[in-house]
């Protein structure tokens, strides 16, 4: 049996190799990945193991959407150029301050939806603008779309990375909020230093006058009132959970979209929301296509015992193997098999550091910094292409990695110093 599972285990990494090679795409290698697994265990055309595992992550699927959703109908209705402008035109003379805060704004539309990605699309553009007004080269401009989108992702409340090996590890998704956010403020905090500095800024005016203006009538009252909306779902559903019935993310997000456009000060049609519910279907669809592979080929490599293969071979390694390779593997890994990553790699370890009597929040929440470094590694390279795509920066895809790659080292060091001291850090959990 032992040889069996091995032998399946070699040929589905022969075959999403060469799956990645020829086909350039991570999610149809893994679809393939798990179909010849399932042929080589004996299984034959696993028909029921393919539908039951694009299923599997069909929960973090819903939230991708309707979060996405949410965002792009609050980005129509002018809120999100009414802050930036807001932004600029106070913090203009206060370059520090004004690049900490167009941080802020990357990090909130993929903290809410997850997805990184969302937040280069929502308001990338818009910062990358704002960034090269003030004189920061493309290179740099785009290393900081591209750091701060990986910030974003990993960023509370919605860590997709957390979320699946919490759920893969059967412990529930609490006590992420501080532990992750306290990092990521620390590593953005480097990131402005070392992207901003230098440069020399164009004028105001000029600024203010590439930003699309805002429609009239769009007071503070109405763009603060779908993210207090949120923030009040947020805390009612964590502090009153027995007295308050518990709605899901999904429907909270939904809710937000709704209040989005009652407060929306445009009178804006039905069909011009249906077209942004349409192009943020085809915004997420890449990343639904991953999550839904993914459960495909998770569903597929428990079947067939490979998952638990790779489970017992982590968990019987020193841990010193794991603080050693962590760096090298885990975005290797998200680079190959994007989220599934934090399944296939992630939640092993997870068992690994709890046998040891280590706080697996800590261990979870280091390890959701980690792979997001791999977005920038080929074959998938999602963040990187877009951040790339979305600054207009010509150079080659090394100067890119060159920009990026002080950032992308201090990240990975304070993920490894996590989960080295991970018990030393349990003060930061915070339920």
């Amino acid at each position: 049996m032992y040889q069996q599972t091995t032998l399946t285990l070699a040929v589905m990494i022969v075959v999403f190799a060469i799956s990645s090679w020829k086909l350039k795409s991570a999610e149809i290698s893994m679809v393939i990945t798990a179909i010849v697994g399932a042929l080589v265990a004996g299984f034959g055309f696993p028909v029921r193991l393919l539908v039951e595992g694009t299923f599997t992550y069909l929960d973090l699927a819903m939230i991708f959407v309707t979060a996405s959703i949410f965002i792009n109908i609050y980005s129509e209705t002018g809120a999100i150029n009414a802050l930036i402008i807001s932004i600029v035109d106070r913090f203009y003379n206060k370059k520090w301050i004004l690049f900490s805060l167009m941080v802020v704004i990357m990090l909130i539309p993929g903290a809410l939806t997850g997805a990184g990605s969302v937040s280069i699309f929502v308001v990338g553009g818009m910062v990358a603008k704002i960034m090269q007004f003030m004189g920061i080269s493309k290179v740099r401009t785009t290393g900081f779309i591209y750091v701060t989108a990986m910030l974003a992702a990993a960023a509370p409340p919605i860590n997709l990375w957390a979320m699946l090996m919490a759920a893969q590890a059967n412990m529930p998704y609490v006590g992420f909020n501080v532990i992750l956010l306290v990092p990521i403020l620390i590593i953005a905090a480097f990131a402005v230093i070392y992207f901003g500095r230098g440069g020399t800024p164009q004028k105001k005016e000029d600024i203010l006058s590439q930003i699309p203006k805002p429609p009239t009538g769009l007071t503070n009252i109405r763009i603060i009132l779908p993210l207090a909306t949120l923030l009040v779902l947020f805390l009612l559903s964590q502090y009153t959970a027995f007295s308050v019935p518990v709605i899901g993310l999904p429907l909270m997000f939904i809710i937000c979209a709704l209040v989005s456009i009652l407060t929306n000060p445009k009178k804006t049609p039905l069909t011009r929301y249906y077209e942004v519910v349409v192009n943020t279907m085809e915004q997420v669809f890449s990343l639904l296509a991953t999550v839904i592979s993914v459960g495909v080929l998770v569903n597929i490599m428990t079947g067939t015992g490979v998952r638990g293969l790779v489970a017992i071979t982590f968990i019987t390694l020193p841990v010193i193997y794991i603080y050693c390779s962590v760096l090298i593997f885990g975005p290797l890994a998200q680079g190959s098999l994007s989220y599934g990553s934090a399944v296939i790699l992630g939640t092993p370890i997870i068992f690994l550091f709890n046998s040891m009597g280590v706080n697996v929040i800590i261990v979870a929440a280091a390890l959701s910094l980690i792979f997001p470094l791999g977005d920038c590694l080929p074959p998938s390279r999602i963040v990187g292409r877009v951040s790339i795509e979305t600054v207009g920066f010509k150079g080659s895809y090394m100067s890119f990695l060159k920009a990026i790659a002080i950032p992308w080292l201090f990240m990975g060091g304070i993920a490894l110093l996590m989960l080295i001291f991970a018990n030393k850090l349990s003060f930061l959990v915070i339920y």
